[in-house]
C-alpha cells in the first residue's frame, strides 16, 4: 500500500495542519462560559471624604458666657448686717434668704406705730360719742348748727388720723420685714458686696445674683461688622467643647462704640444651652453673613474639566462613579477651594482624567 505522504503536497499539508488547530481552538472555547467573559472588573481608587471649611464672609470674636439678666440685690432700708447666709457661687431659689439685719430699731418703729394706732381708736371713739350725743340734742332743738359743726369736724379728724395710724402700722411692718433679703427669683450668685457688721442704706447693691437657664455670649464686635452682625448665622464654641456647636441670636446692640476699644458690645442669646454650660466660661462666636455658601479644600488631582466646567468624581451607593459639578473658589498651593460640595461626601483624589461615568470601583480610603 503506497504511503499517503507520497500523493499528498507539503504545502497543502501545512494549510490542513493550521485549519486543524484552530477548529480545535475554537471548539476549546465554545466550552467556556459566557459570564466569565462578560464579567465586569472593579477598578480601584483611592478616595477621601469631604470637610467643609469655614470659608467666605465667616467672623470669629472671642466671647464670654454671662447670664441674661443680672440683677444687683440690696435691702430696701437701711441698718447694720448681722448675717450673710450666701457666697459667691451658690445656687439659691426664689425666696431663700440672703442676709439679715439688726431688726431692734425697726421692732421699735412697729410698736410705736402700733401705738399711735391704738391711741388714735380711743380719740375716734370718744369725738364719735360725742358727735352722736350733739346730733341728738340737736334734734330736739337743744343745740345750735354751730355745736353740731364743731364736734363733726373733730370726729372726721378723728377718723383720719386713724388711717394715718394704720398706714403707719402698715410702713413700720414692711420695714420690719425688709430687714431679710430674699432672692426674688432662682439663680446663681456672682457677687457678695456686704459683710456682716456693715452698715448699708437702701437700695445699696448687696448680693448679685445671675437668673439660672438664661445664658448669653458677650462679645465686641467692630465697626465695619457691628450694622450687620444680627443677619447673619450666630454659632457658639465653648473653649473647653470645641466639638459642641450652640445656636445664637442677637438681642442687644450697644448704640454707640467704647470710648477706648471703638467697638460696640453685643448680647447674642443662646437658644440651646444645656448642663455643660457654666457662668464666666470662654467661648468662641462664629458669625456666617447671609448668602454664605459652605466650601471646602480639595487636591488638584481631583479636579475633571473636559470643556464642561470643573467637576469632581464621587462614588455611589452602587460604588459606581458619577460626575458632581462644583464651582472653584480658588487655587492654593496644594489644592482648590470649591463650592457644591456636601459634609463626608467620597470623592476620587487620583487618575480622575482614567475614569468614566457609570463604572464599578472598589474603593479604598486615602491614608492621613
Amino acid at each position: 500500500m503506497p504511503h499517503f505522504h507520497k500523493f499528498v503536497k507539503p504545502s497543502a499539508w501545512r494549510r490542513g495542519a493550521v485549519l486543524a488547530a484552530a477548529l480545535l481552538a475554537s471548539l476549546g472555547g465554545c466550552g467556556r462560559s459566557d459570564d466569565s467573559a462578560n464579567k465586569e472588573t472593579e477598578r480601584p481608587v483611592l478616595i477621601e471624604p469631604v470637610h467643609l471649611l469655614r470659608q467666605g464672609q465667616v467672623r470669629d470674636f472671642v466671647a464670654v458666657i454671662r447670664p441674661k439678666i443680672e440683677a444687683d440685690q440690696g435691702f430696701r432700708v437701711s441698718g447694720k448686717v448681722v448675717k450673710r447666709l450666701v457666697q459667691a457661687g451658690a445656687r439659691v431659689k426664689e425666696g431663700d434668704v440672703l442676709a439679715l439685719l439688726d431688726e431692734r430699731d425697726l421692732r421699735l418703729q412697729k410698736e410705736q406705730s402700733e401705738a399711735e394706732l391704738s391711741a388714735a381708736k380711743m380719740a375716734l371713739a370718744q369725738a364719735a360719742g360725742d358727735e352722736h350725743r350733739t346730733l341728738t340734742l340737736h334734734k330736739d332743738g337743744w343745740t345750735a348748727q354751730a355745736a353740731v359743726d364743731r364736734v363733726r369736724a373733730v370726729a372726721e379728724e378723728a377718723r383720719g388720723r386713724v388711717q394715718r395710724a394704720e398706714r403707719a402700722v402698715e410702713l413700720s411692718r414692711n420695714s420690719l420685714a425688709y430687714a431679710t433679703l430674699h432672692a426674688d427669683s432662682d439663680g446663681v450668685v456672682m457677687q457678695t458686696l456686704i459683710e456682716p457688721g456693715q452698715v448699708v442704706a437702701a437700695g445699696q447693691t448687696a448680693i448679685r445674683i445671675a437668673r439660672a437657664g438664661e445664658f448669653e455670649a458677650a462679645v465686641s464686635l467692630p465697626e465695619d461688622f457691628a450694622a450687620s452682625a444680627g443677619e447673619g448665622e450666630a454659632t457658639v464654641t465653648l473653649w473647653s467643647k470645641p466639638d459642641k456647636h450652640y445656636r445664637a441670636k442677637l438681642r442687644e446692640l450697644s448704640p454707640s462704640a467704647d470710648a477706648t476699644t471703638r467697638t460696640f458690645a453685643a448680647r447674642f442669646t443662646i437658644l440651646d444651652p444645656d448642663p455643660a454650660m457654666s457662668l464666666g466660661m470662654s467661648a468662641l462666636l462664629d458669625i456666617t453673613a447671609p448668602g454664605s455658601r459652605p466650601m471646602a479644600r480639595v487636591p488638584l488631582s481631583a479636579l475633571f474639566n473636559q470643556g464642561r466646567g470643573p467637576s469632581l468624581w464621587t462614588v455611589d451607593a452602587d460604588s459606581r462613579l458619577k460626575l458632581l459639578p462644583v464651582e472653584v473658589v480658588r487655587y492654593e498651593n496644594d489644592g482648590a477651594i470649591v463650592t457644591g460640595v456636601k459634609e463626608g461626601e467620597p470623592i476620587v483624589v487620583l487618575g480622575a482624567h482614567k475614569l468614566e461615568v457609570g463604572r464599578k470601583v472598589r474603593t479604598m480610603l486615602r491614608p492621613t
